[in-house]
């Protein structure tokens, strides 16, 4: 008995020394986490030269040496001329040479999760392009998601308000998915593009919450739930939900979905929003009947249509990878495994 006993005590000692470091190494984390989300760098490409050099590569492989050395040559007069001709024509007119400038298309890209955690990096670049952007620049965003919670979808949507409050033009292409929280975001701009199997829609509100309450009651363990309002819970996950919790969980539903609905008819008022706002969803081809889209097409072939008229200059904000904070995050879930194996 004294064995059993000692072996106890010398497990409850190993444990709690063992979740205090897992605790210790838990907030270390997360405060480096946080101070991580505070630093990034912006990266630019200009997808003009990319294409080009595509291009270019593909010509290479086909040509023989001698053809390869006439181009060579051919290239280097043309850019020489090109140069010469470029320059005794700002020489001659400045202003009209700043007319002729091509204006600049910004492409931004936004893969959505639940928690739509990639708008921290979305209003680091709508930012960024608001700072810079003159007359008859554009903003194309490729956009995949298929929504997630509200607020987080909100907060992104209104990211790309700020470019229709500014003047700037706003394209969106959906090359896969924009579904619920996606298409709100879609919604706010000014011309909607998407693939032929792209998936739209789904204008609704769901919300599910499992109930363990008659599982406690059978092992005989209560569950206190105190709070200060009388809506301050209504379903829980291991109280007594009732029949007014349900229906002022459900009415909180209610006003979530006409706050969506009106949303998007403002953002799109040619839409018959009563039609599509059932929680269905309809492939690209479909969608553009219910004028949940404005053309059928997609990213690829959009960008290389603007390539002779447009600048195209890609941005992404890209945050700083956390190495110690990966590395402790590693250990903690092998501990955590090991555990539960056990």
């Amino acid at each position: 008995m004294n064995f059993i006993l000692n072996y106890g005590l010398f497990l409850a000692k190993n444990i709690t020394v063992l979740v205090t470091i897992l605790t210790i190494m838990i907030f270390f984390t997360r405060m480096l986490h946080r101070r991580n989300q505070e630093k990034g760098d912006f990266k630019f490409t200009l997808l003009g030269e990319k294409y080009e050099d595509i291009k270019k590569n593909i010509l290479f492989l086909k040509m023989t040496p001698y053809e390869k050395k006439i181009w060579y040559q051919n290239n280097k007069k043309k850019q020489k001329k090109e140069m010469i001709n470029n320059k005794k024509k700002y020489i001659a007119n400045k202003k009209m040479y700043l007319e002729k400038k091509m204006p600049t298309l910004y492409i931004l890209n936004f893969k959505g999760d639940v928690n739509a955690s990639a708008v921290s990096n979305l209003r680091e670049e709508i930012s960024a392009i608001l700072t810079v952007a003159e007359k008859n620049d554009e903003v194309l965003l490729r956009l995949e998601s298929s929504g997630g919670i509200v607020h987080g979808y909100g907060f992104a949507a209104f990211q790309l308000q700020r470019l229709r409050q500014k003047g700037i033009y706003l394209t969106i292409a959906i090359d896969k998915i924009a579904a619920s929280g996606g298409y709100m975001m879609a919604s706010v701009a000014d011309h909607i593009i998407a693939a032929p199997f792209s998936i739209i829609g789904s204008i609704g509100v769901v919300a599910q919450i499992p109930n363990f309450n008659r599982i406690l009651k059978n092992n005989n363990i209560d569950v206190e739930l105190h709070t200060a309002g009388k809506y301050k819970r209504t379903l829980t996950l291991f109280g007594k939900n009732t029949q007014e919790s349900r229906e002022k969980f459900c009415s909180e539903l209610d006003i979530t979905y006409n706050l969506f609905k009106k949303f998007i008819q403002e953002m799109r008022p040619s839409l018959n929003i009563d039609s599509v706002a059932t929680g269905e969803y309809w492939f690209g081809s479909l969608a553009l009947k219910k004028n949940l889209v404005d053309s059928i097409d997609n990213s690829d072939d959009f960008l290389i249509s603007k390539k002779n008229t447009f600048t195209l200059l890609e941005i992404k904000y890209v945050s700083k990878k956390n190495i110690i904070g990966d590395i402790i995050n590693n250990i903690v879930k092998n501990v955590f495994s090991m555990i539960v194996n056990k």
